[in-house]
């Protein structure tokens, strides 16, 4: 499967634009006129939404022309049923524009009439008012028409997985994504495959795990290629469309990955094919994706300092009503004024980003508020339930007392029946709730021997993984030993002692009680000890100061940290001071707050040369502290002091 995928991912890099020109060319017959042929409102309303492409060909607005003609007849006619329909077209148009709020006030009037309506119309409807309250994150309503969806049978449960991204619960929106979803796909779908993991790497994108997200995004690619290019399937046009759009969606993904990694370079060819591609194959289906790539392309650019091409992105016609693109517009033109030196501009586009943010939190805001409100109001219709149910009990109550009085004699021989009864239940409850107890137990001791179990599994891992890294340490040795050039003998000594840091890791690991963290000040003065054995030499006074005392890191970043001081103290033993050099000191600095943290290196020695940065570019060491920095989501800065250097980055 992996090398189908890969040769079908190649094959797919290699269509020539041309053939796509002449794959998309536009139909000779037009698509509006074909609904404007269809007899009645329902067949336009079913050939309207049941054609994907209606805007690959024909604007939104041509659309909206004609359906605003087909009101105008109804209303003339005094037809309410083609009203209906041809105001749920209108509803859908004003949608795919972005102009949600119209659309939301265009499905509300046709709300309270949701029992007439067909099973069709009544599920485009709703499907519709979901993802238009989904845009206004009016979550509540969103709720309500869910459980709407619920009551008419159009859906078999509720799903909160978008509602969860939209307040910022990417992962458990993930989470529930994957579990409703994933079951549901086969594993020769590969265009349904391709959606699956394009989701899941919007989720992580969101969550700000760039990387993870970009093999999500690369996965997903691979799947739309092998749908493309699988000789064994005739595809219609529309398929062919389709998957083509959801490719460009897919590439502009992983620009933006690109970007959150700060490799604005290589987001720059994935965004512009991606917004080409949409572009031409959708006029506003993709107007909201468009925008947002839009805006990378112009954020890359600034990066780059290529202030032309930026400007270009950020005049462009983002053709969107959505505030927090607007928002991010009006920063970017910000952030570009202020690098080109017109403060006067950088300060209204910095007012303007200001004004659209209050005006979303005062919106959330309230939201919130009507959220609260529905809330309580569950909660009164419940009391209010539990307060019938309980009158109509004692109502219940009386009647039977009524009737027991004209029992008096057979009162006492059912009382003494009960009683027995009774007493037989509460014998049965007494042995049932010593074997539960007893059954509990066991339990708990099973569970307690299997985190026990765990436990042990875990130290034996990291143990076995020391072991094989010192076996890797202890081949290098032998390597150094059988080779002759001084360079590659000082590169397999700085390779042991990357592999010597990352087996500390895991010997301090399966030494610690809580396998999850590892003490930095006793790792790295391990890790100094290791580091002096190779590379001090005689004649060195050099004086180490460790300040880490009470910190605790993960492994994903002990080991990035680990391997940086690696490179900061070989480097500093190995040109920072001479033979002759006296009180050389380090100073090793380590915190954390409630950011991430914060990472600080410097000593005394001869500093750097002038040729700082062009050596940087040359050395394997520098790149390394530099992409580790960059894994820890920061960015590393070098101060030359007048004693020495110093290096230091915040970390998350």
């Amino acid at each position: 499967m992996k090398k189908l995928l890969i040769i079908c991912y190649l094959a797919g890099m290699a269509l020539p634009a041309m053939g796509m020109a002449q794959e998309f060319a536009v139909p000779s017959e037009s698509l509006l006129q074909t609904y404007t042929e269809k007899e009645s409102p329902e067949e336009k309303l079913s050939y309207f939404f049941e054609t994907d492409n209606r805007y690959t060909y024909h604007s939104a607005y041509d659309w909206l022309d004609r359906i605003n003609s087909d009101i105008n007849t109804a209303v003339q006619q005094q037809d309410s049923t083609a009203m209906r329909t041809y105001q749920l077209i209108r509803a859908q148009i004003y949608y795919d524009l972005g102009n949600y709020k119209r659309a939301a006030s265009l499905t509300q009037e046709m709300y309270p009439e949701l029992e007439s309506l067909e099973k069709v119309s009544l599920q485009r409807l709703l499907d519709l008012m979901d993802e238009n309250y989904g845009k206004l994150r009016q979550f509540d309503k969103q709720i309500e028409i869910r459980e709407r969806k619920l009551q008419f049978g159009i859906s078999d449960n509720i799903s909160f997985y978008d509602i969860y991204s939209n307040l910022g619960l990417h992962r458990k929106a993930m989470e529930q994504y994957i579990e409703e979803v994933k079951k549901t796909i086969d594993s020769s779908d590969f265009y349904h495959l391709a959606v699956y993991n394009n989701q899941i790497g919007k989720f992580l994108l969101q969550e700000k795990s760039s990387a993870t997200a970009m093999a999500y995004f690369k996965k997903a690619q691979g799947y739309i290629v092998v749908f493309v290019n699988d000789i064994n399937q005739v595809r219609t046009r529309e398929e062919i469309d389709n998957a083509s759009l959801l490719k460009a969606v897919i590439e502009g993904n992983i620009g933006k990955a690109h970007i959150l990694q700060n490799e604005h370079e290589e987001a720059l060819p994935y965004l512009e094919n991606s917004l080409g591609v949409l572009s031409t194959l959708s006029s506003e289906a993709f107007h909201e994706e468009k925008s947002i790539n839009t805006l990378a392309l112009a954020s890359a650019y600034l990066e780059l300092e290529n202030y032309r091409k930026a400007r270009e992105y950020l005049t462009a016609d983002l053709d969107t009503f959505q505030p927090e693109l607007l928002i991010r517009r009006n920063r970017l033109l910000a952030d570009y004024y202020k690098a080109t030196g017109d403060s006067s501009r950088e300060a209204i586009y910095l007012k303007n980003a200001m004004r659209l943010q209050d005006s979303i939190n005062a919106l959330d805001a309230f939201n919130q508020k009507e959220r609260l409100v529905s809330i309580v109001a569950s909660e009164e219709l419940e009391k209010e339930k539990e307060k019938n149910k309980e009158q109509e009990l004692m109502l219940e109550q009386g009647r039977e007392v009524m009737e027991a009085q004209d029992m008096r004699i057979n009162l006492v021989f059912i009382s003494l029946v009960f009683t027995l009864l009774g007493f037989a239940g509460l014998v049965y409850a007494y042995l049932k709730s010593i074997k539960n107890q007893r059954l509990i137990a066991e339990q708990k001791r099973i569970i307690e021997n299997s985190l026990v179990e765990k436990d042990s599994l875990l130290k034996e891992i990291h143990h076995r993984v020391k072991n094989n890294l010192q076996m890797v340490s202890s081949l290098l040795s032998l390597q150094t030993k059988n080779t002759r050039s001084k360079a590659a003998i000082e590169a397999l000594e700085e390779g042991k002692t990357r592999v010597k840091a990352m087996a500390l890791i895991h010997q301090k690991l399966y030494q610690n009680d809580d396998l999850s963290v590892i003490e930095m000040q006793g790792y790295i003065e391990s890790l100094i000890n290791s580091i002096q054995s190779v590379y001090r030499k005689g004649g060195h006074s050099i004086n180490i100061t460790i300040d880490a005392e009470g910190v605790e890191l993960d492994i994903d970043r002990a080991i990035p940290i680990g391997l940086i001081l690696n490179e900061l103290v070989s480097n500093s033993f190995k040109y920072a001071f001479t033979e002759a050099s006296e009180n050389g000191k380090i100073y090793i600095h380590i915190q954390k707050n409630t950011d991430g943290g914060f990472f600080e290196y410097t000593d005394n020695g001869v500093g750097l040369p002038e040729d700082t940065e062009t050596r940087a570019e040359n050395s394997m060491g520098i790149r390394l502290i530099k992409r580790l920095v960059n894994q820890l989501q920061s960015n590393l800065n070098i101060d030359k002091t007048a004693e020495g250097v110093r290096f230091w980055f915040n970390f998350k």
